[in-house]
């Protein structure tokens, strides 16, 4: 099994980072099935050329993340990560490959254009003043935030008004990964423009409390965001393949 796995050399300055890489292919890719025993931690040190302390590093971080269950005096089975993974798995996933990376992009987006705009509906219905003149804040006064600094901050201030602990919390999640990709959308400077109109926009929805329009504005940009974002992932795999 690991033979299989391993493709390339452990670097010794992440060995344990490097180990947790292979296994998680492995069970994210179906290489590792559901309920399989992992072979012991002599075994995976020995076959990886590591000591078993890496080793143990490497499966506590698995299980950290739902993916393996440690089972004292027995072994090390690996779990259904359908069932049982967690947000942090999302980020180790997104380690593994551009083409996982891109898939979990893309997955992300179509779930904030679902849950966003019903958001912006919320907000508009219960918005204070105080979520008014932080929107102006950042909308209009404050010149040293980059559109993308802008553009998180004027979601987050949404969130925020919409009350909603839950999709706050996802919401810092995946502002992780827009920090990082970002670049995908606002290199674009009409997309740059057009976030800056959907500011103006979704601030006016919100302080007349139009919720239809706030819920639409929302779903517009944010479905215009996710078709030009999977569309220049499209184009770069194709590129890769010349």
């Amino acid at each position: 099994m690991t033979a299989l796995m391993l493709t390339r050399p452990l670097l010794r300055s992440r060995l344990s980072g490097e180990i947790e890489n292979i296994l998680l292919k492995g069970i994210i890719k179906g290489q590792l099935a559901v309920g399989e025993k992992l072979p012991t931690e002599r075994e995976l040190a020995r076959d990886l050329v590591v000591n078993r302390s890496t080793v143990r590093e490497a499966l506590g971080r698995l299980e950290s993340l739902d993916l393996v269950e440690i089972r004292h005096g027995d072994g090390v089975y690996v779990k259904n990560y359908l069932e049982s993974g967690n947000l942090e798995l999302i980020r180790a996933m997104i380690r593994l490959d551009d083409r996982q990376r891109d898939d979990i992009i893309a997955a992300l987006l179509e779930f904030r254009t679902i849950i966003g705009p019903e958001m912006a509906f919320r907000a508009a219905e219960n918005r204070t003043e105080e979520h008014l003149v932080s929107l102006e804040e950042v909308i209009w006064k404050n010149e040293d935030l980059s559109i993308l600094e802008k553009d998180i901050r004027v979601h987050h201030i949404i969130a925020l008004a919409g009350a909603n602990v839950l999709y706050l919390t996802l919401l810092n999640f995946f502002n992780k990964f827009v920090v990082e990709y970002g670049y995908l959308y606002f290199n674009d400077q009409e997309n740059v423009k057009r976030s800056q109109r959907f500011h103006e926009e979704i601030y006016h929805a919100i302080r007349d409390r139009n919720a239809g329009l706030a819920r639409k504005i929302m779903k517009d940009v944010l479905l215009y965001a996710q078709n030009v974002v999977v569309d220049t992932l499209q184009i770069g795999k194709k590129s890769n393949r010349r």
